[in-house]
């Protein structure tokens, strides 16, 4: 049975929800220089900030708003046909500094926890596998974690998140417009959001096709969508 130090905060609904309305986990950074300062951040009635869960470097987790109350973690985003994902998800918070103070690679009894507690809740709300997300899953414009350096891979062989195997598709030359547009189809039907399927946008592209290399292609966050980018979409798209 999981126990929890419980850490309490304000910025979360003052109503419950109804159980059957949880069906994501979203995994996220803290982005902050350390475990003490992200509580003080996530506490913070200026910043509205908050997660139902936090883990810090040690395996250690606190519980900082109840599973049936709304945390304030996803801001502005999207998933396949639901908005602001809030209302529908539970948030976990790692501690780390982030991109912009020191990325720093996820500690084993960080992951080993975070394993048990997604597990515990994906049976007990009967979360599907391919609901456990990445904040910049859902929010690709604006959010970076958790980050190429996340074990998703490891998290799926726990059925803890999608992944993809080995593999070997065949596509046949296609031009920079014809791949764009099947890249972002896959995408679409993967769930992912915040783009035209038709129409380009070079800048929100290129963020949104990082986001998606950051979870599944972490050695190659480049923005561009090359072979395997593609390679990859085209089976998860069928997933």
């Amino acid at each position: 049975m999981l126990t929890f130090r419980t850490v309490s905060t304000f910025n979360c609904s003052k109503t419950y929800r109804n159980r059957k309305d949880i069906k994501f986990i979203v995994i996220h950074y803290t982005g902050m220089q350390s475990k003490r300062v992200s509580i003080l951040r996530l506490q913070s009635l200026r910043h509205k900030v908050s997660c139902h869960y936090l883990i810090d470097r040690k395996g250690k987790a606190i519980r900082m708003v109840e599973d049936n109350k709304i945390a304030w973690h996803a801001g502005k985003s999207k998933w396949r046909n639901i908005k602001n994902l809030n209302t529908y998800s539970i948030g976990i918070e790692l501690v780390n500094k982030g991109h912009r103070l020191g990325f720093e690679d996820f500690t084993s009894p960080q992951i080993n926890k975070l394993i048990k507690i997604c597990s515990h809740l994906r049976k007990k709300y009967n979360i599907k596998q391919s609901n456990i997300l990445g904040h910049s899953d859902i929010a690709p414009l604006r959010k970076k974690d958790p980050g190429e350096k996340f074990p998703w891979k490891k998290m799926s062989r726990k059925r803890l998140g999608i992944w993809y195997p080995k593999l070997n598709q065949k596509f046949k030359n296609l031009s920079e417009k014809k791949t764009r547009i099947l890249f972002f189809k896959n995408l679409y039907k993967i769930g992912y959001r915040y783009f035209n399927k038709k129409k380009s946008n070079k800048k929100n592209d290129k963020l949104i096709v990082k986001a998606f290399q950051r979870r599944f292609e972490q050695n190659n966050v480049t923005g561009e969508i090359n072979h395997k980018t593609l390679e990859i979409s085209h089976f998860l798209a069928k997933y």
